[in-house]
């Protein structure tokens, strides 16, 4: 007998977010996969070849910015959306250099990511926003640009903007501020 549901890997360190997902999909009719971690998505990856994947931006002790490259090297085929709580312009135009179909931010419903695999080109209807972004988002923006230029790297993107690494740290813990 032949398989004809399409494999979906989840990867996202968060047990009740991937606990949601994975039932709303597999009620969609997916063959759903989780991984909490990068060892464990590049197992699977390599194990059942998925045609779609979810792969959270910031996993608990690594960047999904770093696995991306790696789980498309393994399954080059296969069509990957970034999720973040943590937005970034910077992080979002990486991801789709590194091979992502699409970008979300969190929390997103299994209607918004199955939409957001399944487009193929950008939608040039998308709501253009009135006011500029707030100085305290475009700060937010700077450090997560900084960061990915730094790989990650908490010192060395502390001695990039000039502020001690506990300060930025402290930073980076708050959440994204809205516009």
């Amino acid at each position: 007998m032949q398989e004809t549901a399409e494999r979906l890997l989840i990867i996202d360190d968060d047990e009740m977010f991937c606990h949601v997902l994975d039932r709303a999909l597999s009620r969609r009719g997916f063959k759903v996969l989780v991984a909490h971690d990068a060892a464990q998505a590049l197992f699977l990856a390599r194990r059942h070849q998925p045609q779609l994947a979810t792969l959270d931006l910031k996993l608990e002790h690594e960047s999904g910015l770093k696995l991306l490259p790696e789980l498309l090297e393994i399954v080059p085929a296969c069509r990957v959306v970034v999720l973040t709580g943590y937005s970034s312009i910077a992080t979002a135009v990486e991801a789709i250099k590194l091979g992502a179909v699409n970008y979300l931010c969190k929390p997103a419903d299994a209607d918004e990511v199955l939409g957001a695999l399944s487009r193929a080109e950008g939608d040039p209807e998308t709501v253009v926003a009135d006011n500029p972004p707030s100085i305290n988002r475009i700060t937010w923006e700077h450090i997560q640009k900084v960061l990915q230029e730094h790989d990650g790297n908490i010192s060395a993107t502390a001695r990039a903007l000039g502020m001690h690494r506990r300060t930025l740290q402290r930073k980076l813990q708050k959440r994204p501020v809205r516009r």
